[in-house]
C-alpha cells in the first residue's frame, strides 16, 4: 500500500473525507477547512493513495481539540481503516509511520480515545491493547484516555477537570459538535430541522476554536450529545435514528 501526507499545496486535489468523493459537498469542504487551519498547527494526516477510508489522522496534544493534558505527547485524532482494506495490516502501517514521526518530533508518546468496549467512531481498544496502549485516564461516562508512552517514566497524560464528569446544566438535548468529522456538516442541521418539526428541545453548539474544545464538558468533542445535562452518546445522528432516540 502506497501513501501520501496531505499538505495545504495537495489538499485541494485528494480525496480525505471517509466515503465522500465530492469536493463541492458541504461535508468535504467543511472537513478540509478545519484541516488546512490546523495544518499548520502540526496536524498530519496520513492516508491511503486508494479512495476509502484508510487513514490517520494525528497532532500534537497542546492543539488536540479535546480536554486533555498532555504535554509533550502527539494525539491521535483518528485511526480509520475499514471495508476492504481491513485484514492487511494497513493499521499497523499508518500506526507505525505515526510512532516514527512522532519520534523523530521529540514527542513522548502517543494518546487516544477509546472505551472498555468498542464504540462508534472510537478506536478499538482490543487493537490498542496489542499494540502496547494502557488506559490512562477515564471519565464518569467510560470513555478512556488511553497512551503508548515512548519511554519508562513518562507523565501519564489525563482528562481535565471540566471532562472527567461529563454534564451540563441545560435541559432537553445539548449536542456539542466540531468540524472535524465531516459527517456533522450535513447531519447536525437534519437533525436540528427534525426537532423543531417534532417540537423537540434542541440545541446544538458548535465548538469552533481550540480553546472552546479544550474546555469542553466532554472528552469527545467531536460529537457528544446530552440530555437534561446528562452524557447519552458520541453515535452521529441522521432524523431517522434521533427519531428512535426520542421515542424511547
Amino acid at each position: 500500500m502506497e501513501y501520501i501526507k496531505i499538505t495545504k499545496d495537495n489538499l485541494e486535489n485528494q480525496h480525505i473525507c471517509c466515503a465522500i468523493s465530492n469536493n463541492k459537498d458541504i461535508q468535504v469542504s467543511s472537513k478540509k477547512a478545519w484541516l488546512a487551519e490546523r495544518l499548520d498547527e502540526g496536524l498530519v494526516f496520513l492516508k491511503s493513495t486508494e479512495r476509502g477510508k484508510c487513514f490517520i489522522e494525528y497532532i500534537p496534544a497542546e492543539n488536540a481539540w479535546n480536554p486533555i493534558a498532555a504535554e509533550g505527547y502527539m494525539y491521535i485524532d483518528c485511526l480509520w481503516v475499514s471495508g476492504s482494506f481491513k485484514g492487511h495490516g494497513y493499521s499497523n502501517d499508518l500506526l507505525n509511520a505515526c510512532i516514527a514521526d512522532s519520534t523523530e518530533k521529540g514527542r513522548q508518546g502517543l494518546c487516544i480515545l477509546s472505551a472498555a468496549k468498542k464504540k462508534p467512531f472510537l478506536a478499538d481498544p482490543k487493537f490498542l491493547k496489542y499494540k502496547g496502549f494502557t488506559v490512562c485516564d477515564e471519565s464518569d461516562n467510560g470513555i478512556q484516555l488511553w497512551y503508548y508512552p515512548f519511554a519508562d517514566g513518562a507523565k501519564k497524560p489525563a482528562f481535565k477537570e471540566c471532562a472527567r464528569h461529563p454534564h451540563i446544566d441545560k435541559q432537553g438535548y445539548v449536542l456539542y459538535y466540531t468540524s472535524q468529522c465531516p459527517f456533522n456538516a450535513k447531519y447536525v442541521p437534519i437533525v436540528e430541522q427534525t426537532a423543531k418539526e417534532h417540537g423537540v428541545q434542541f440545541k446544538a453548539i458548535h465548538i469552533e476554536s481550540r480553546e472552546e474544545a479544550q474546555n469542553a464538558p466532554t472528552p469527545i468533542t467531536t460529537y457528544a450529545l446530552f440530555y437534561n445535562g446528562d452524557y447519552l452518546t458520541n453515535e452521529q445522528m441522521n432524523d431517522k435514528r434521533f427519531l428512535k432516540l426520542i421515542s424511547r
